[in-house]
């Protein structure tokens, strides 16, 4: 007998003993299967429950998952009566005792709830959805966002780094989740079959982390180019035309896409592990690479070249910015790439951007660099028309950039930028930047 099928003949035998201990029938509504779910102890009941539940759900329109996000936000929460005695408690008398019972009361209850339902074959994977729904409904209900912040939290648990296994990605792998990289990538879209094949061939890698709960289900992967040298433009590498190389030959892996596969585990970090879990790999397999760098976006450079530098409070930002904006409006980065002094202008900027414009708590505006920069790489170079797309256009005016990760300098810098928020760069890129600063 199969996991799930088990599962399924103890809440069928669970839904006769609820009915049987309470002399009742089983709730009909979300609310009260949320209230007997948290009161229930038996397992076999417990499991009937979250099935119930998770079943009701599933049928829900738009406004039923609304009403049961408030009826979670307002009726789970913890008791805050209860809550501030503990705290008045603990303030009078601070013990290791006090401490725990002011945890304790202050934990929501629908934090529980939701380790219940993770009791079935597929909860983990609903709750997931659940998060996604959550996310969805908080950006127009600030109320909601306490419940989304408490499915962060157990979903955050679950998917720490120990409960995460990397598998390599080739063209043996199950067509399941070949497709899913298809249908996930979300940095350099696949179009098809022939261009994964060429993204799986032998001068690439590809590697995933997979969670038990949900074996045929990458939550992240990366893409891997296997070069000489830096890459600093994206359509050789994704060209399925383009001879394969040999591995053994290769000094460079350019880490080219990173994608987040399931929306319900936006904000929850684990790509720094992935990364450096590939890193550690590479090295053991391909003793030749001695270089590990991303050919990365910049998401953000060019809303932020239009919008903000123009008024920045930085002058030689504001001038450079409004020299640029005209003559890309009118040719695009081929005229400006054909005046030396407009080109340096636009890198330059890109770098201020990139290394200095800051969200209020100190950390790069832009979430590449953000990620990248956190996990301790270095911004090594930008690349000029590096990708020409229309989205990298969109994105970057055509620029792309390198982050260095060295193995020998990754614990000082991430240390060195946690602590005081200082990015590590090239001599070149500081350079570029110097204007700016």
């Amino acid at each position: 007998m199969q996991i799930t099928d088990l599962i399924n003949s103890i809440a069928d035998r669970g839904l006769e003993l609820f009915a049987f201990g309470r002399g009742r029938p089983l709730p009909q509504d979300l609310g009260g299967i949320c209230r007997a779910l948290l009161s229930e102890r038996g397992e076999a009941s417990g499991i009937a429950l979250a099935r119930e539940l998770v079943a009701l759900y599933r049928g829900l329109d738009a406004a039923g998952r609304e009403a049961f996000f408030t009826l979670l936000a307002r009726e789970f929460g913890p008791d805050h009566a209860a809550v501030a005695a503990a705290a008045r408690a603990f303030v009078a008398e601070p013990s290791a005792a006090g401490a725990l019972t002011l945890a304790e009361v202050a934990e929501p209850p629908r934090r529980e709830l939701l380790r219940r339902i993770n009791m079935l074959p597929e909860g983990t994977e609903f709750v997931i959805g659940l998060r996604a729904d959550a996310l969805d409904l908080a950006d127009e209900k600030p109320e909601l966002r306490i419940v989304d912040a408490d499915l962060k939290h157990v979903l955050t648990d679950w998917f720490s780094g120990g409960f995460l296994e990397l598998r390599r990605i080739t063209w043996e792998t199950p067509a399941i989740i070949l497709e899913k990289l298809i249908q996930y990538e979300a940095v350099h879209a696949i179009p098809g079959w022939e261009f994964l094949r060429r993204r799986l061939a032998e001068d690439r890698r590809c590697y995933a982390f997979f969670h038990p709960a949900l074996p045929n289900e990458p939550v992240i992967f990366v893409q891997v180019a296997l070069v000489r040298g830096l890459s600093g433009e994206i359509a050789p590498l994704l060209d399925p035309g383009a001879p394969v190389g040999d591995p053994a030959a290769a000094d460079t892996a350019i880490f080219y896409s990173i994608t987040n596969t399931l929306k319900g585990l936006r904000g929850i970090s684990f790509g720094s592990f992935l990364l450096k879990q590939v890193v550690a790999d590479l090295q053991q397999t391909l003793p030749n690479l001695t270089t590990f760098s991303t050919l990365s976006p910049i998401p953000g450079f060019r809303r932020w070249l239009e919008t903000t530098a123009p008024e920045h409070e930085h002058p030689a930002i504001r001038a450079a910015a409004r020299d640029l904006l005209p003559v890309l409006a009118e040719g695009g980065i081929n005229v400006v790439g054909a005046d030396r002094a407009l080109k340096t202008a636009l890198t330059g900027l890109c770098a201020r951007y990139l290394a200095a414009e800051l969200r209020p708590n100190g950390r790069p505006v832009d979430p590449v660099a953000r990620f990248h920069l956190g996990n301790g790489a270095r911004l090594e170079r930008l690349n000029w028309a590096g990708d020409t797309a229309p989205k990298g256009l969109e994105q970057g005016w055509g620029l792309l950039v390198n982050y260095l990760y060295d193995p020998a300098e990754l614990e000082r810098n991430h240390e060195a930028f946690v602590n005081a928020g200082k990015v590590a760069t090239s001599r070149a890129v500081a350079r570029q930047l110097k204007p700016y600063l």
